[in-house]
């Protein structure tokens, strides 16, 4: 349980400090107990970020008589392509501040907005679930898909839409097997290949491999094969009562097969076996591939109201592949062959964000 504290006026304010070594068991219990928390502001992506990304960390928290009452994870990314800004959290659908009551919150904003301002940067960015921040200007590129799972297999079957789960007993009729154990080496083949279809960058093995550390069992990698070869794979993040399938993708051949259906109803039954009670597909851009996959599957969309500090940026920025800016690199990116794709990718790809 949280730790009692009073955060009344009278309590008198709090104090803004940035995380440091050994205080990481502290800030994981916060965000273990408070309800707004998620799996993304774990503290340990910190280390991923900055060990695994080369990205500088400023993980500031609130603090009253001793005891947390608020977080901030930021990481500043300082790129030549995309420019030079503070986000929370990178890499990761969902961060902002998360904190137990409003003077907490508000120091900490204004401590990153302070931050944004010394740096320099184009941009602060608050990827939080609901609108925190109406006063600045707001991206709602993006929608999230979350959806509560019943503890018996068959109902969550019956929930998916009639088109979908044919599409789920097609993989199965084709043969297709799970396992939840899956090596890091399938995984990373089969995801390489699936982003580098999409004309997209992907991140080196060496960072798949720091997150699979740093989590544990909460990161598990489910490897879908096909006559013995993997054709689809996922790695998922569990919190709480939750389930993230995260990174995933299957190759070209798996398509055909119904991989991705297979894959994630494979993912859904782990998940209740696991104890997860809620099914949270991520994020996706609205009205592409994704985006239609998840609501044929009976999930609602949901805004993810990203809000942006302008500091050196004019204008809301658009890293995302809609970009028309982009339409010629992506093309170009999706005939490179794997290898070299694989090769190039992470130099990219870490600058994203």
């Amino acid at each position: 349980m949280l730790d009692r504290v009073d955060d009344s006026p009278a309590a008198g304010p709090c104090v803004i400090k940035c995380l440091e070594s050994g205080d990481e068991g502290r800030w994981d219990a916060f965000v273990e107990e408070a309800p707004q928390a998620t799996f993304f502001h774990r503290a340990a992506w910190r280390g991923i970020l900055e060990q695994g990304l080369g990205h500088r960390c400023h993980y500031l928290y609130a603090e009253r008589h001793g005891v947390i009452t608020g977080i901030l994870p930021l990481a500043e990314i300082r790129s030549r392509l995309f420019g030079h800004a503070l986000i929370s959290t990178p890499f990761c659908v969902y961060g902002g501040v998360v904190a137990r009551d409003p003077d907490s919150e508000t120091q900490l904003v204004q401590a990153a907005t302070a931050l944004a301002d010394e740096l320099r940067v184009d941009y602060l960015e608050l990827r939080e679930r609901e609108l925190r921040q109406p006063d600045w200007p707001i991206k709602d590129l993006y929608v999230s898909f979350r959806k509560a799972i019943d503890p018996d297999h068959d109902k969550n079957l019956k929930a998916i839409p009639r088109k979908q789960r044919a599409m789920v007993r097609k993989g199965a009729a084709a043969g297709l097997e799970a396992r939840h154990d899956g090596s890091l080496a399938d995984f990373y083949r089969v995801y390489a290949e699936s982003v580098r279809n999409l004309g997209t960058p992907v991140l080196s093995r060496n960072y798949y491999l720091r997150v699979q550390q740093a989590f544990g069992e909460d990161c598990e990698v489910t490897v879908v094969t096909h006559q013995g070869k993997p054709v689809a794979a996922v790695m998922s993040f569990y919190f709480r009562d939750e389930v993230h399938p995260y990174y995933g993708g299957s190759v070209a051949h798996g398509r055909d097969l119904a991989a991705n259906d297979f894959m994630y109803w494979a993912v859904m039954q782990r998940a209740v076996e696991r104890g997860a009670r809620l099914f949270d597909y991520g994020r996706s851009k609205q009205g592409t591939g994704s985006y239609h996959f998840k609501k044929h599957w009976g999930f609602e969309p949901q805004p993810l109201p990203y809000a942006y500090y302008l500091v050196r940026a004019k204008v809301v920025p658009n890293l995302s592949p809609t970009n028309t800016k982009y339409s010629l690199l992506i093309k170009a990116w999706r005939r490179l062959p794997l290898p070299l794709s694989c090769a190039l990718g992470p130099w990219l790809a870490r600058d994203l964000g």
